[in-house]
């Protein structure tokens, strides 16, 4: 499944590119033109252009069995626990998990490099001078699963409605490309604007391309149980509405051999299963409907893995250096909500997490706490500021708080009790200098109204840790509860922003660009739909994002991340919970996988394959 170079570039952000060039003779209206196989940020491509396959990859892996695992990561219009719809590409519906292995894309990510991208539906690229025009040569095999050519027109068709009618995800990534026109069958030409930032190029490069002829006549924007036409190594099998998905591997997909291919969608079959609760989809791998699952629960990575087909060796669990970025988690406060206007408020509710009690006791001290929003990095800010971060930082000072010029605010260590009265007083200061009155047992807001907080979410899994959290709350006065909702219903409140505070887990990125635009940026926090859930609406914080969007060199961009996570730490924007950095995998052994793994993740599942030997052995051949 190629779900891992997409995410890449739709959820992480890629940075733009340092061409590996070659020279192409002649001159356009544009200016000289370079010609590359490949793009990639601040550096040189690891693979040359004769390269015959990823390095992590096994060429000579067979293909069968079937892959059975539950959705673990959303983009655009998906959730966790249905679906009813195959049309990801638009805000509408909640979208089926898997389309992206249905759609190729120009070109594609290395999991050896943060920022590359190798051809895939474009042989090779054409960059003029200026880097405001892409010729992206296509290669004239490509085709949908049809047999219909895909073309140059059909990209042009793709960028352009995606940029009209697409998803938010989509429509704001796009926002800076002027254009983009077929000049032939085999030639895409994109043109930028001026203001464009260094990664737009690879984040087109990434997207998918959509049949033009399909779309025709074609509400783009409806909920459809249809499946799209695609062009990718799997299509659409069977399905039941909630229930599972099924994707079948295209036998005569037409770039298999290709080198970024070579080795992966090794699985004949790729079925996803949607449960509503947790315990119940721990209890499908238990019993084999899942043959896979990367575990995210401490409780029972720690506890649960005690039954017979594990004691028997028939199931393994292994924890494995990712290599990659760490996630950023936390609770995210509305800041749309006039409760939460004031950062002292934000930042006394912050204080009543106890995480060393819930890390002790609910997590079996298995996580580390999150303080920066480029955790596990060195763009996470420490210290005071550099000098090339306050000159980044001086044009706001004066509307910035003082602590952004100083060490940066991290999160408080507390006795372990679950109930720090230092903590708890603080707490109780700050709140009080924000204008809260207590009366009786309960807090009132500076406008009289009652201080009550409602912690949205679709699943009870996080109950656990939240519980605890409010109950320090209700200890300050506030009225603290949770909101359990159904997915569909989450999905829609979220996007309407019609919440108190809710968790977020977010990608972590090697070298963030344009994606921070879609959740921090002031713009994308006045559009329904977006990943500014806390409405984050900094000039500061957009001039920082602009300046890491358009860094020339990796020390450019690190300085300006630092300053970055300086200002939004400053902002108290949301209570942060916790990471580590390692995937936790347990499996029905009947995978095997190459001995190299990419650098950048475990590699698991996209690089494994059936082994039918191993699954005879296990009695599940």
């Amino acid at each position: 499944m190629r779900d891992f170079s997409r995410r890449l570039i739709l959820q992480t952000g890629v940075a733009t590119a340092a061409l590996s060039v070659l020279p192409r003779k002649g001159s356009t209206q544009e200016g000289n033109e370079t010609e590359a196989h490949g793009l990639s940020s601040f550096g040189e491509l690891k693979y040359p252009p004769d390269f015959k396959h990823f390095d992590y990859v096994n060429p000579a892996a067979p293909k069968g069995g079937t892959l059975a695992i539950q959705i673990k990561q959303t983009y655009g219009n998906q959730n966790f626990d249905t679906f009813n719809t195959l049309n990801t590409f638009v805000l509408r519906g909640d979208g089926a998990a898997g389309m992206t292995s249905t759609f190729d894309s120009l070109m594609v990510g290395s999991g050896d490099e943060p920022d590359a991208l190798y051809g895939l539906v474009a042989k090779s690229v054409r960059v003029s001078d200026d880097k405001l025009t892409y010729r992206f040569i296509l290669r004239p095999e490509a085709r949908f699963h049809d047999g219909s050519k895909l073309t140059a027109r059909d990209a042009a068709f793709s960028l352009n409605i995606l940029k009209t009618k697409g998803h938010p995800l989509y429509s704001q990534l796009l926002t800076q490309m002027a254009s983009a026109e077929a000049e032939s069958d085999e030639v895409l030409r994109v043109q930028f604007t001026p203001q464009r930032s260094r990664d737009l190029h690879l984040v087109v490069a990434g997207l998918p391309i959509l049949s033009e002829r399909y779309w025709q006549g074609r509400d783009f924007e409806a909920s459809t149980l249809e499946a799209p036409l695609g062009s990718g190594p799997y299509k659409v099998g069977r399905f039941e509405v909630g229930r599972f998905i099924e994707f079948d591997r295209v036998p005569d997909y037409w770039a298999k051999d290709l080198a970024v291919n070579v080795g992966q969608n090794n699985f004949e079959h790729v079925r996803y299963e949607y449960f509503r609760d947790r315990t119940v989809a721990f209890e499908a791998f238990k019993n084999g409907t899942l043959n896979y699952n990367e575990e995210y629960t401490s409780r029972i990575w720690s506890t649960g893995y005690d039954f017979p087909a594990v004691r028997e060796g028939r199931v393994k669990k292994e924890e494995i250096e990712s290599g990659a970025p760490s996630t950023i988690q936390g609770w995210y406060f509305n800041m749309r909500r006039d409760a939460f206007k004031d950062p002292r408020i934000r930042q006394a509710i912050g204080l009543a997490f106890d995480f060393e009690w819930t890390n002790a006791n609910i997590m079996f001290g298995l996580f580390k706490r999150t303080g920066s929003f480029f955790e596990n990095s060195d763009m996470k800010a420490v210290g005071k500021p550099s000098p090339e971060e306050l000159a980044l930082l001086e044009p706001f000072r004066n509307k910035l708080p003082a602590s952004v010029f100083d060490e940066p605010p991290v999160p408080p260590v507390s006795d372990g009790s679950g109930q720090d009265r230092r903590l708890l007083r603080r707490a109780d200061e700050l709140l009080r200098e924000a204008g809260c009155k207590r009366e009786g047992g309960g807090l009132r807001l500076p406008n009289g109204q009652p201080f009550r907080i409602e912690f949205l979410d679709f699943q009870p899994s996080l109950q656990p840790h939240t519980q605890p959290f409010q109950a320090n709350l209700k200890r300050l006065g506030i009225d603290a509860v949770s909101r359990i909702v159904d997915a569909a219903q989450y999905q829609r409140r979220m996007e309407e922003y019609d919440f108190d505070m809710a968790s977020r887990n977010l990608s972590g990125s090697s070298t963030p660009g344009d994606s921070l635009r879609l959740v921090y940026g002031s713009a994308a926090g006045k559009r329904p739909g977006s990943q500014n859930i806390a409405g984050i609406d900094d000039p500061a914080v957009d001039a920082l994002i602009e300046t890491i969007a358009n860094a020339k060199s990796r020390q450019e961009l690190t300085i300006a991340a630092r300053a970055l996570d300086r200002v939004l730490r400053s902002g108290h924007y949301w209570v942060p919970m916790w990471y580590r950095a390692s995937e936790w995998l347990a499996y029905w052994d009947q995978f095997s996988r190459p001995a190299t793994k990419p650098k950048l993740s475990s590699g698991a599942p996209g690089t494994w394959w059936y082994d039918a030997e191993k699954a005879k052995r296990i009695g599940r051949g």
